[in-house]
């Protein structure tokens, strides 16, 4: 499991309804993005803000607000790197939830798998074979996966295709294009080990880099557009944003240098991407 969770409400909540400005800045943002595909056939980056408090958690505390009673199927994609979404105060509060999980099979995961009772029952596999029927989850949770695998757009397809209509597909990368996902490619196994013992204290680790083009901000945006998917909200974690767990001494300022020296290339800013994506009900649908 990650470490690095934040504080979450304990309560089931619906949020207020967005005001007119926000409303008007979401779909200047879209409209902006869209414009870029049809004149250079890639989405413009858009810049995340901070992910302040539980994004997920709370988008999951909505979503089982908004479907009371009803029993709501969660599968976690990359188990052993998920955030806790709360599932046990949801229960406390009433809320009807069915657990998945699974992960790829490797050194790693079995060892964290055997590291945490609660993955007990996870299956390790394939993730382009592992049995996902489609349509059937209300949320489908993919958590630091894709930087760390091989043919990551085909196991985004099988995932978003097990995401019922109208439900949420949760999505964390660590973005290639920043300069923490650069060090995590070139840094020596050592180096990142270090790294990583000072992010997650205890945990088996760290997963392998692989970072296709599909881990980052542009790869993200054009797969959603591709796949008439709709971002509901999305933040970002790490680097110049913070809101990670420190790593080592001088890690944050390697950063800086890496980006400096790449000329733009590659990004402080920050180091993870998040993103809540919802499918929308009527796949003919288009939101703009």
């Amino acid at each position: 499991m990650a470490t690095d969770r934040a504080t979450t409400e304990r309560t089931l909540t619906i949020p207020g309804p967005s005001s007119p400005a926000a409303t008007s800045r979401a779909t200047t943002e879209r409209t902006a993005a869209a414009s870029a595909v049809h004149r250079t056939g890639a989405p413009a980056a858009v810049v995340p803000r901070l992910a302040r408090g539980d994004l997920f958690g709370r988008h999951t505390r909505s979503y089982a607000a908004e479907n009371s009673g009803l029993q709501i199927t969660i599968l976690q994609a990359g188990c052993t790197t998920a955030e806790d979404l709360d599932v046990e105060p949801l229960r406390a509060a009433g809320a009807r939830l069915r657990v998945s999980m699974i992960d790829e099979d490797s050194e790693v995961t079995r060892a964290a798998v055997a590291h945490h009772q609660s993955m007990s029952e996870a299956t390790l596999g394939d993730l382009r074979i592992v049995p996902l029927p489609p349509r059937a989850y209300d949320i489908v949770q993919c958590s630091s996966l894709l930087d760390r695998i091989e043919h990551a757009e085909l196991v985004l397809d099988r995932l978003s295709a097990a995401v019922k209509p109208g439900g949420l597909l949760l999505l964390r990368i660590r973005d290639r294009d920043s300069a923490a996902g650069f060090l995590d490619r070139v840094l020596p196994g050592l180096a990142r080990a270090a790294i990583w013992r000072k992010r997650k204290p205890g945990e088996p680790g760290p997963h392998t880099a692989v970072y296709e083009r599909l881990a980052s901000s542009r790869g993200v945006q054009a797969y959603v557009l591709m796949h008439g998917l709709v971002i509901a909200e999305r933040g970002a974690l790490g680097g110049l944003a913070g809101g990670l767990r420190r790593g080592p001494h001088g890690y944050l300022t390697a950063q800086k240098l890496v980006a400096r020296l790449s000329r733009g290339r590659l990004t402080s800013a920050h180091e993870d991407l998040l993103y809540v994506i919802r499918k929308p009900e009527d796949r003919f649908a288009r939101i703009l």
